[in-house]
């Protein structure tokens, strides 16, 4: 009985053993998304290994996906049907969709995907925000809002400002820099730079990476008026805003002073130096959200700049420092991302923005963010957003920029698509739940072929690769004292789940 007993046991092992080294594997190409097939580790490997893990590795708890709600995507929503409403927003936010989002982004005022300027209180000098009001964003924002809800309840929120209310600038108006697409005074732009020099309305214009400084040149001064009056009203702004959206029902966590304060736009913006950075977050909204708020965390960022200095500048200040949980970091800023959090590795960071693109909406746009995500992942963000989710035909805002979407409409057929950018997001967000550590990862290289090890809180190994090459290409990852051997088909993303 004893050796029945053993042998069962021993063959119980065997077969554990032979389950364990199942691996699915996710393909998808320009013309075949969301291929399965099936995989089993090997004892070796059939070249170098690529990335080695030996499953003691302390990994990097991933938090959250999500998107931005805008006004432009409510109007593309409602060119579907409700079936095809329903569709989309299970996709997108249920737990068992395809994207499984469980946070979203709110601009606080307009944004450039806004079908026009507005703020929660545009009268003039009105410091005590006595005519504050969301109303707008109950017509536009929170329906959308809502019919995200409805497949989970349980999505947080974060937000941030384009712009402040025109009033509170300099300029008196909500642009950055003068343009056709807006009535800004021209004669005003020199207050950028003290001077027009080197003033581009369209500089922001650009698809992939710049390779170079951005921005060429640093605002002299802040476009937020530097009264302390203003200031504390600005930073009261922020906690009217907490309070009107939770009234709605609709949880906002987290915020972050302002959007890109490094893009000198022609649509919403404010440009702030980094003692104006300094000086409003450090003075003003850390404390009153402190009081008003204190479960409220408090955001640096975002930063789209690679001028490593100045945001070591900001971040030089201790009390500061002391004041904020994390960083964020889109654009230009992932290319500093590194050495910032190797100086700073105790707070969170997160990717607050997918790059926009360029109204494509093809293959090629799909490989750039499925690279990004990558990036900014296997530099450490825990966090990752994705700008516009659904736009029609070229995404062209009212500025004149023509953007990217997971998700294009036709307007004249209003059918809808999936575009690459989507199933881009999904070979990571499918699998990736909150609680994965990403355990590994290796950029794309001479090979282009980007990779990330997370292990998943049930102990699931989910191996992520691209090849952006026109031929196939060997990959070999080592887990343990086994190996995933597999040959990527040219410009594929994909997926492996060992179970």
């Amino acid at each position: 009985m004893k050796r029945f007993y053993l042998l069962v046991l021993f063959l119980g092992c065997i077969a554990a053993s032979i389950k364990a080294q199942r691996v699915e594997q996710i393909t998808t190409t320009e013309d075949n998304p969301w291929q399965r097939t099936q995989l089993r580790l090997a004892s070796t490997s059939t070249i170098e290994p690529l990335i080695k893990v030996n499953g003691t590795e302390e990994g990097i708890p991933f938090r959250a996906w999500g998107t931005t709600f805008n006004e432009l995507d409510w109007d593309a929503f409602l060119m579907l049907t409700r079936n095809e409403q329903d569709e989309i927003m299970f996709n997108l936010f249920d737990p068992e969709g395809d994207l499984k989002f469980t946070r979203g982004r709110i601009s606080m005022n307009a944004n450039d995907y806004a079908r026009s300027w507005y703020s929660c209180d545009e009268v003039q000098g009105d410091l005590e925000l006595r005519y504050f009001n969301i109303e707008r964003d109950k017509r536009n924002i929170i329906p959308l809002i809502r019919a995200a809800q409805k497949y989970n309840p349980a999505l947080t929120f974060w937000t941030s400002p384009w712009s402040p209310p025109s009033w509170m600038k300099i300029t008196n108006d909500y642009p950055v820099v003068s343009s056709r697409f807006n009535e800004m005074d021209k004669r005003v732009d020199y207050l950028l730079f003290g001077s027009v020099e080197d003033i581009d309305e369209d500089e922001m214009k650009f698809l992939g990476e710049r390779a170079k400084q951005f921005p060429r040149k640093l605002a002299t001064q802040d476009y937020f008026i530097q009264d302390p009056r203003y200031l504390q009203a600005y930073a009261n702004y922020f906690c009217k805003f907490i309070d009107a959206y939770r009234e709605q029902g609709i949880s906002i966590d987290m915020v972050i002073y302002q959007n890109e304060a490094y893009s000198y736009t022609p649509y919403p913006g404010c440009a702030w130096t980094a003692e104006g950075t300094v000086r409003f977050n450090r003075d003003y909204l850390a404390p009153t959200l402190k009081k008003h708020h204190p479960d409220v965390k408090l955001y640096s960022g975002t930063f789209n700049t690679n001028r490593q200095d100045h945001v070591e500048r900001i971040l030089s200040d201790e009390r500061l420092r002391q004041s904020i949980e994390g960083l964020a970091f889109q654009w230009e800023g992932r290319e500093i991302l590194p050495a910032i959090r190797s100086q700073y590795p105790n707070y969170h960071y997160i990717c607050s923005e997918s790059e926009c693109g360029n109204g494509a909406m093809d293959w090629k746009a799909g490989e750039h963010t499925f690279f990004l995500i990558a990036d900014n992942v296997g530099n450490g963000c825990d966090e990752w957003y994705n700008w516009n989710f659904l736009l029609p035909d070229k995404g062209t805002s009212p500025w004149g920029w023509s953007q990217n979407a997971l998700i294009q409409v036709d307007s004249k057929t209003r059918a809808f698509r999936y575009t690459a950018e989507y199933y881009a997001v999904k070979h990571f967000s499918h699998y990736v739940t909150p609680g994965s550590q990403m355990v590994a990862y290796s950029p794309k290289g001479e090979n282009n072929m980007p990779v990330v090890v997370y292990r998943t809180p049930e102990g699931k190994y989910v191996v992520i690769a691209g090849n952006f090459g026109d031929t196939k290409q060997k990959l070999s990852v080592q887990l343990g004292k086994k190996y995933l051997n597999a040959e990527l088909v040219g410009h594929s993303f994909n997926t492996y789940i060992v179970k």
